[in-house]
């Protein structure tokens, strides 16, 4: 394909113009012919150039633009692969990916949490308050750890919160605190009865296996369950 010249008109009156002062002959008229083609042109150059450079920035901000909305996407697409739609907390695989890379770096205490009697609540008073429950349940849980660990929700009405670098007597503490948070005031979404929750505590050494720490964070509670709900128990206990 034959290339085209996209400044053929103008590169024939430079080159006409060329001739002229090239010309010794040639006279004041036609050196002003000559200079007044020049000047059409390079005007015609000069607004052309304005208008491109004018199509180039609104092309680099638009794509400017489009290039900050795709990260944008891409930041939201990958919290929501990762969080809870409902509480906002972590999801499963997201708490369970974290609390492997904690114990790449350093022991760590888990405790995992159930709603007592949570279909109950379903049942009787409908899941949209159930799901306000749940909402209301991990609001409290953020007050009370107070950025101290890593909440997760891993069941409908199951949580796991990972607590790095504390060991097992304070996460018991700290589960008691949390147990009463729940259940020491009436939820404002459900005033007619009380909430309350179960507790199993575990604690894993760096570099071992979480699923064997959440395991034994799991039979806990499960104990907790069987001694009449609303208690916490440890993987010391259940051992004991």
């Amino acid at each position: 394909m034959e290339e085209v010249d996209l400044f053929h008109a103008e590169a024939q009156a430079l080159r006409r113009a060329s001739e002229v002062l090239a010309d010794a002959a040639s006279d004041a008229a036609a050196h002003r012919a000559a200079l007044e083609e020049l000047v059409q042109h390079y005007g015609q150059l000069m607004r052309q150039s304005r208008r491109l450079i004018s199509r180039s920035d609104r092309t680099e901000r638009e794509l400017n633009l489009l290039n900050t909305r795709l990260k944008q996407l891409s930041d939201e697409l990958d919290y929501k692969a990762r969080h809870d739609n409902l509480t906002g907390a972590l999801n499963r695989g997201a708490v369970f990916e974290r609390a492997h890379q904690i114990l790449e770096q350093s022991s760590m205490s888990l405790i995992v949490l159930d709603i007592d009697f949570f279909k109950r609540i379903n049942d009787e008073f409908g899941h949209p308050t159930g799901d306000a429950v749940i909402r209301e349940l991990v609001g409290r849980l953020r007050t009370t750890l107070a950025d101290t660990g890593v909440i997760g929700r891993v069941g409908g009405e199951e949580f796991t919160i990972l607590l790095p670098d504390m060991v097992l007597e304070q996460a018991v503490v700290l589960a008691g605190k949390i147990r009463q948070a729940i259940a020491g005031e009436r939820f404002q979404c459900l005033p007619a009865r009380a909430v309350t929750s179960s507790f199993g505590v575990a604690w894993a050494v760096a570099g071992s296996d979480f699923e064997d720490a959440y395991a034994r964070a799991d039979q806990a509670l499960y104990q907790a369950k069987r001694g009449g709900r609303n208690r916490v128990e440890s993987e010391d206990t259940v051992a004991g």
